[in-house]
């Protein structure tokens, strides 16, 4: 039945089309119709229809005017006839001949068949050529004055609009048969789809009362207002009769503020019956004008603020503040101040701190024992790992390996533990980075049980692209047995050729082939050089945001480009990288240059550093890292426990890629703050945490 109507209304729009009428409103009626909206549909095609009815009446009357100028008799009135209610004809677009307006008419005519039994004149239609705005606006019951005041002629259909008690599914009911099941079916499922708002933020009876109170004594607007920018209804309906509020009802209390912004309502048949029933239902209630105005200007404040906030967690943490204790007492001030603080506080970790001990004690899942292991063990114990949320430095004098102690670092987080690492340099190229990478994969045990490879290459020889001949292959090598590249041969032949006879090339192929299918734990590099604290804050939170990066290296922590020579501004930006570690949880390593003193390396402080002290205060762990010179070597021991009887000498290489370093734990949170010894092979990026660091003469 529904679907026979839209049809019949659909082919009134075509009728009133080809009868030249206003062409804008049968396109609104036309979406109106498409988007299921009947009622508005409904009310433009019935002032379409209006128009034409007056149309009628001026034009008989000019004729009748004429004919009296003639000398010919006035006709006399005919008495309305009743027709019989005729089935309506569907018409076809190609049954429709452009120029045949009789047509036309006979469906302009069955406009008003579609309920009870209508009078008609037997007078036909007449239409004219043009339909003036003017004439439009003065017949349209979309008028802003009060509907008492619309003169609506005796023979327009409005008449019978109000037969049917205002009500807008009234008419549905008697034009299109909708039953009565039909109806609240409808209205609910119309209301589900214009709210757009969640459940916790409703609230119909609150606006009805505001809207109510303000019907009943309209003097109440002039101190109880809603200002355009803060005016949130859910029902648009109310939004409607209050625009009748503003300029109708209490137009002569209305401040000139409360007006601005807001277009005139559309007051119709059920718009008034729609007041008259919420003015009765709030009549029989004892309201307080005051409190109902406090409470919906402060659910408006919430709703505005849910709209404009694109992010679901903060949502929901408005919505929440309809849950505070107190929140009754809260005013709209207050309600303001709370949204603030809600999108402040939510940047920052927030917790019961007395909520599920017992789990966190039992199940121990928490970052304080859970950090990923580092490649030196007895490191790894004393920080507990590397824990996201913290940040790490390693200090070491320049030139003395802080980049391949960060590749070193960095390989083992991407490839061992299988994390995406992103590391920043402002010291070594990508080339570099990308050479150290490879020597360290290739000659780090750990990751040889990895890709499988059982291999030994240094850096230098890699660069120069130098690899051994197998067994029994006739090929020229040179003094040190690696093979020779021809004088004319092209380095893809050379390549093509080292296939064939060098195992290490093999090795070395494989390893690096197994490097580009590690994606899911990749390296990320980016050099920058000069840069702001607010750039590198940003280049953190893109590969976080892009890649899900949680594990960041930076090499070297410098002061801004803004800042250079000022050493205390590195504070600054160790600040930044603590305060994203702590917000997003991550973990962050950086270097830090020390200074070249002749402070013993086992006596290293932070005073050594060559940046601003104060850089300590707002980092985690701190490590001073100084190579022993070869000649102090002797002065030194170690051992594998703290407190330990056995102790060892430092083993005597004549590699001068072979070398010694001290390591001072000068800052840990988490605890203990050892010496220990390093022994770095320098041409294979080999780190080795050998034990516990002192001096021979501490006996």
């Amino acid at each position: 039945m529904a679907n026979e109507n839209i049809d019949k209304l659909y082919q009134i729009l075509d009728a009133f089309e080809r009868a030249g009428k206003d062409k804008k409103e049968i396109k609104k009626a036309r979406n109106l119709l498409d988007d299921g909206n009947l009622g508005k549909a409904l009310e433009i095609i019935r002032k379409l229809n209006n128009s034409i009815n007056s149309s009628d009446k001026d034009e008989k009357k000019e004729r009748e005017n004429k004919e009296t100028k003639r000398g010919r008799p006035k006709k006399t009135e005919k008495q309305p006839v009743k027709r019989k209610r005729k089935k309506k004809k569907v018409i076809e677009p190609e049954e429709v001949e452009q120029d045949e307006i009789e047509d036309d008419s006979e469906d302009l005519e069955n406009f008003e068949d579609f309920g009870e039994e209508e009078t008609y004149e037997d007078e036909p239609y007449g239409y004219e050529d043009e339909y003036e705005q003017e004439n439009y606006e003065e017949e349209s019951d979309y008028d802003n004055d009060n509907v008492e005041d619309d003169k609506v002629d005796e023979d327009d259909n409005y008449d019978e609009m109000e037969d049917d008690e205002g009500s807008e599914y009234e008419d549905y009911k008697s034009e299109f048969g909708i039953d009565d099941e039909e109806k609240p079916k409808y209205k609910e499922e119309v209301k589900k789809q214009e709210s757009i708002y969640p459940e916790k933020l409703r609230n119909e009876s609150l606006e009805k009362a505001y809207i109510g109170l303000l019907l009943n004594n309209p003097k109440l607007i002039a101190k109880y207002y809603i200002l355009f920018a803060e005016c949130y209804f859910d029902d648009q309906s109310l939004l409607n009769i209050y625009k009748s509020i503003l300029f109708t009802e209490g137009g002569n209390y209305t401040p000139e503020i409360a007006k601005k912004g807001f277009n005139f309502s559309v007051d119709n048949n059920e718009t008034y019956k729609q007041k008259q029933d919420i003015k009765d239902e709030i009549l029989a209630i004892d309201y307080n004008p005051e409190k109902v105005y406090t409470e919906l200007r402060k659910l408006f404040i919430i709703r505005k603020h849910y709209l404009e906030e694109p992010r679901e967690e903060i949502q929901e943490q408005i919505m929440g503040i309809l849950d505070y204790e107190l929140y009754s007492q809260m005013s709209v001030d207050e309600v303001k101040a709370a949204i603030v603080q809600v999108s402040v506080t939510q940047k920052f970790k927030q917790a019961v701190l007395s909520e599920d001990l017992t789990d966190f004690l039992e199940k121990g899942e928490n970052n304080l024992t859970n950090g990923l292991a580092l490649p030196f063990p007895i490191l790894s114990s004393v920080f507990k790992g590397i824990r996201k949320g913290e940040t790490m430095a390693f200090a070491m004098p320049s030139n003395s390996g802080k980049s391949r102690f960060t590749i070193n670092l960095a390989a083992y987080t991407a490839f061992v533990h299988k994390k995406k690492v992103l590391v920043i340099s402002n010291e070594m190229s990508e080339e570099k980075m990308k050479l150290c990478l490879i020597t360290t994969v290739l000659n780090n045990p750990k990751m040889q049980e990895l890709h499988g490879q059982q291999i030994t290459k240094t850096e230098g020889e890699l660069l120069e692209f130098k690899f051994r001949a197998d067994k029994n292959a006739k090929v020229e090598v040179d003094k040190d047995g690696f093979i020779v590249q021809g004088e004319k041969e092209t380095r893809r032949q050379f390549v093509d050729r080292l296939k064939k006879v060098s195992s290490e090339f093999n090795k070395t192929i494989a390893v690096t082939d197994w490097l580009n299918n590690q994606i899911n734990n990749s390296i990320y590099f980016i050099n920058i050089t000069d840069h702001t604290n607010d750039e590198l804050k940003k280049v953190i939170m893109n590969y976080y945001y892009k890649e899900k990066i949680e594990y960041v290296f930076y090499d070297t922590l410098k002061t801004d480009t803004a800042n250079i020579g000022n050493g205390e501004e590195i504070k600054r930006t160790a600040t930044i990288l603590s305060n994203l570690a702590q917000n997003f949880n991550m973990f962050i390593c950086s270097t830090l240059q020390l200074t070249e003193s002749t402070t013993l390396p086992i006596n290293l402080s932070v005073n050594d550093l060559a940046v601003s002290r104060t850089v300590k205060e707002v980092l985690d762990t701190l490590c001073l890292i100084k190579q022993i010179v070869r000649e102090d070597w002797d002065k030194y021991q170690y051992s594998l426990e703290e407190v330990d009887t056995k102790f060892f000498e430092l083993k005597k290489y004549t590699d001068p890629d072979e070398r010694y370093y001290a390591c001072v734990v000068d800052k840990n949170r988490a605890g203990a703050k050892p010496k220990l010894l390093f022994n770095l092979n320098l041409a294979y990026n080999r780190w080795n945490e050998l034990g516990y660091l002192r001096l021979k003469n501490e006996e």
